[in-house]
């Protein structure tokens, strides 16, 4: 065994011992088993691959785009077939379809981080404190939170954008407040699981506020089950964007957002079907990799697992 071997050997020791000294220790312990049980699963790790691709498209989009998104050749370049000059072909503006999915991988980005942004901490915070307190709050709450789960998401997010007016932004906020009620649930049943245990005891009889014991000792717990949830719902978070942005409710023209190409590709589909089906398949092709990644991740984070 070389001296390489050897240092590797006690490295992983180290991470996998059963009795760390250290909260480092610990929690680099815990990171390693779960990038280990990731890593077992090829699928996942595919999923990881057109997510960190989709990243780099996204940050990198002026110098992989040839063309502007948004100012086409309508005399000479009116929709032409993919090519060399034209990858994906043009749209029926002259607009060079290949830069709009490029540019427009910002907008999925935007939208899906935004929405997790708002829609997560709400749904925690609901959550947590409604199954902490419990009593008359926690059916308050989830009242609540079944009102919203009582609609599909799709319909209630029509009614809201069609309340604040069209737009991304507008589309954005649509698209949060009807996401939040199922990790509200999960954080309830999270809370409910953890709200009678000794240690929670133990805080209480130390004299912490019901407010840090949500806070510092409750919410840690269920942010691995919400990520798991988050990244999952990613699909359909950029499927409801492009929903709207077809509907003429989401992204207004020229922005160059996948639901609204389709949109405009829809009236060209039997005989220039480049026009609708390049944008489809880059929403395709995201919400595969945000699915494969989410079970991924629900492999890899969930504590009933055993070391792979």
């Amino acid at each position: 065994m070389t001296a390489s071997d050897a240092g590797s050997l006690s490295r992983r020791e180290w991470l996998l011992s059963e009795r760390p000294a250290s909260r480092l220790q610990a929690r680099l312990g815990r990171a390693y088993v779960a990038w280990r049980r990731f890593s077992a699963n090829r699928l996942a790790f595919v999923g990881l691959l057109i997510i960190l691709a989709l990243v780099a498209v996204a940050a990198f989009a002026d110098v992989l785009a040839p063309y502007s998104p948004t100012v086409g050749d309508l005399k000479n370049a009116r929709l032409l077939p993919p090519g060399a000059a034209h990858w994906f072909g043009t749209d029926d503006l002259g607009r060079d379809i290949y830069s709009r999915i490029v540019y427009g991988s910002r907008w999925t980005l935007y939208v899906v981080i935004l929405v997790a942004i708002i829609a997560a901490p709400i749904g925690l915070l609901v959550g947590t404190v409604a199954g902490y307190a419990g009593g008359w709050t926690d059916a308050i709450l989830m009242r609540i939170t079944d009102i919203f789960l009582a609609f599909p998401k799709l319909v209630l997010a029509l009614a809201f954008v069609a309340a604040l007016g069209p737009g991304i932004e507008n589309a954005v906020l649509a698209i949060a407040i009807t996401s939040w009620p199922p990790y509200a649930r999960i954080a309830r049943a999270e809370t409910l699981t953890v709200r009678n245990s000794d240690y929670i005891k133990a805080v209480q009889l130390m004299g912490a506020s019901p407010f840090r014991i949500v806070l510092r000792h409750i919410m840690p717990l269920c942010i691995s089950s919400l990520i798991i949830r988050v990244t999952l719902d990613m699909a359909g978070i950029i499927l409801t964007a492009a929903g709207l942005g077809f509907l003429g409710l989401g992204a207004q023209p020229p922005l160059p957002e996948w639901g609204a190409m389709i949109a405009s590709g829809r009236r060209f589909i039997l005989d220039q079907w480049w026009v609708a089906a390049a944008p489809g398949a880059a929403i395709l092709i995201v919400s595969l990799g945000f699915n494969l990644l989410g079970d991924g991740l629900r492999d890899a984070l969930d504590p009933r697992s055993g070391d792979q």
